[in-house]
């Protein structure tokens, strides 16, 4: 009761982790997924 502030404002804008990769997106696909190509092509010609 003692307390009158009455801002409904929030204090700091919450920093979202995702939001910092996002603008990465158009490299780290691709890269990501020749890794996994690459990976995967490394087992096949293993087991054979």
């Amino acid at each position: 009761m003692s307390d009158h502030n009455t801002s409904h404002t929030p204090q700091t804008a919450a920093h979202d982790p995702v939001e910092n990769v996002v603008p990465l997106m158009p490299v780290v696909l691709p890269v990501v997924g020749g890794v996994l190509i690459f990976l995967l092509a490394f087992i096949a010609v293993f087991m054979a």
